[in-house]
């Protein structure tokens, strides 16, 4: 294995009896369970919400959800969301939540077409869209001033989040420290895992992305009034719809290979950065963490259990990733 810094800090996480399946803990994460607990926690931070509008460059928009101390702060932490998640999912309100307490300000951002955002933009979403996340996060820190600041995401949200780092320097973004958790490195194999594994994965983010479709649809009729892409069946297949007509790309295998982070891509990394997966993890093959490159900056955390953005640590449904994003940051700010 190539990384430097194979941590053991937090890899020898175990769970409580009947949390140690990765598909209770990927299943668990998002549901309507956690969910009540989630929402308790996170009071104080959706009290302070507001909305905030970005220039992703080119008439671009984006929206998120600032939540500012009532008096002096840590700094800003910026949370992204997963693939058809949004600043409302479990994962983002958890980490939120314990990130506001902790003293931080925190800014939820939605990528394009997630949430309720799809009105914001004409074209539709896809992953390869970099460059307005870091417009966004560039017109975020001049508007706050921040000096220095730090970034979390989550799967697809983590390989956004390492993207980011990866340009940091040309754009002039001052972060600090960056965590990953259960990023998307090779999407292909992503893709791969979904499709030759429980096919739970593949139909779940099928009908949400459906659900998408069908909004943006609505929103914009004149453009997209006699798409049927919703219809198509297959991650994969409708992958390839929407990255060649909708994207320009000549294929699904080249639109995978638009945002992958395999190979030697993070070896320039230049932002501290901190990626947690398991072993278990559903969707993301921990395979893909075992070719990445030598970079001091780089720290690996795998884990034995925690599923797909799972890490829940007791019945309380709270999350090591939580433990992990906090201590990060605070180190980092001190």
């Amino acid at each position: 294995m190539g990384i430097r810094r194979v941590s053991e800090d937090f890899a020898g996480f175990r769970p409580p009896p009947g949390l140690r399946s990765g598909h209770v803990q990927s299943l668990l994460a998002s549901s309507f369970i956690r969910r009540q607990a989630v929402l308790r926690r996170s009071r104080a931070l959706r009290g302070a919400a507001e909305v905030w509008t970005l220039d992703g460059g080119d008439g671009i928009r984006l929206q998120g959800l600032y939540s500012a101390q009532p008096a002096a702060s840590r700094g800003l932490a910026v949370l992204l969301h997963g693939w058809e998640g949004s600043v409302h999912s479990n994962y983002v309100l958890a980490n939120g939540a314990r990130l506001y307490d902790e003293g931080f300000d925190v800014f939820r951002l939605n990528f394009r077409d997630h949430g309720d955002t799809h009105h914001l933009n004409h074209e539709i979403f896809h992953s390869c869209r970099i460059d307005e996340v870091v417009n966004s996060l560039h017109d975020l820190q001049q508007r706050l001033g921040a000096a220095r600041w730090f970034l979390a995401g989550y799967s697809l949200g983590g390989n956004f989040a390492l993207r980011v780092a990866l340009r940091a320097g040309a754009a002039g973004l001052n972060l600090g420290h960056v965590v990953a958790v259960n990023p998307v490195i090779d999407p292909a194999a992503a893709m791969l895992a979904m499709e030759t594994g429980i096919r739970f994965y593949e139909r779940y983010f099928e009908r949400k992305w459906s659900r998408s479709l069908h909004v943006k649809k609505q929103c914009f009729p004149q453009l997209y009034g006699e798409e049927t892409w919703h219809e198509i069946r297959g991650l994969r297949e409708r992958t390839h719809y929407l990255a060649t007509r909708h994207a320009g790309f000549e294929s699904a295998e080249a639109y995978f290979e638009g945002y992958s982070i395999a190979g030697d891509r993070l070896a320039v990394l230049g932002v501290p950065s901190t990626l947690l997966t398991s072993a278990d993890d559903p969707v993301v093959p921990v395979a893909d963490f075992e070719t990445l490159p030598d970079n001091p900056l780089l720290e690996l955390i795998i884990t034995r259990h925690g599923g797909h953005c799972g890490f829940l640590k007791n019945w309380k449904m709270e999350s090591i990733a939580e433990d992990l994003i906090a201590e990060r940051f605070l180190a980092a700010s001190a």
